[in-house]
């Protein structure tokens, strides 16, 4: 391998990867065991914790960052209103039952119900940090244990569906 891949150490590399929004943890694990031959636990530890990162941010400062780039910044104003938008329409689940939709929104592994989109929808629903935080972390920790059974062959991702 070459480029960053050499130069950063697996762990941090895994924690960015599952910190990036879209791919999370269902992206980082698959990468861990494929490409870096990872074990299966430490794949899904470093993957777990760096997609903790991005959720305590956003659970914490979105509100006062989306508030404060859109007045200084009309390219922001509509970034935010479009994200939002988007993530009222996905969010039946999370509206109707709390934490408890947050758990089930963040642990399904399918684009776009990461963690990344819990927190966004637990602010915009005003479910609070101290709510919001544990139902998100049970969410991507289920999230990352489904993807380690699939990725190790132990579970059939059609098994999960049917």
């Amino acid at each position: 391998m070459n480029g960053l891949v050499a130069t950063v150490p697996q762990e941090v590399l895994i924690m960015l990867i599952a910190a990036a929004p879209v791919i999370e943890i269902r992206g980082a694990i698959p990468f861990a065991q494929g490409v870096l031959g990872m074990d299966p636990v430490s794949a899904l530890a470093w993957a777990f914790l760096g997609n903790l990162v991005p959720v305590v941010v956003l659970l914490k400062y979105l509100g006062p960052l989306s508030a404060f780039l859109s007045r200084r910044v009309p390219l922001c104003h509509r970034f935010f209103d479009w994200l939002f938008a988007r993530t009222r329409r996905r969010s039946d689940v999370i509206r109707r039952y709390g934490p408890l939709g947050l758990v089930l929104f963040v642990s399904v592994p399918l684009p776009v119900t990461g963690g990344w989109t819990g927190a966004i929808a637990a602010f915009l629903l005003g479910i609070s940090f101290h709510r919001a935080f544990p139902a998100i972390t049970l969410g991507i920790l289920v999230a990352g244990i489904v993807v380690t059974l699939a990725v190790t062959g132990t579970l059939s991702v059609l098994e999960v569906l049917v």
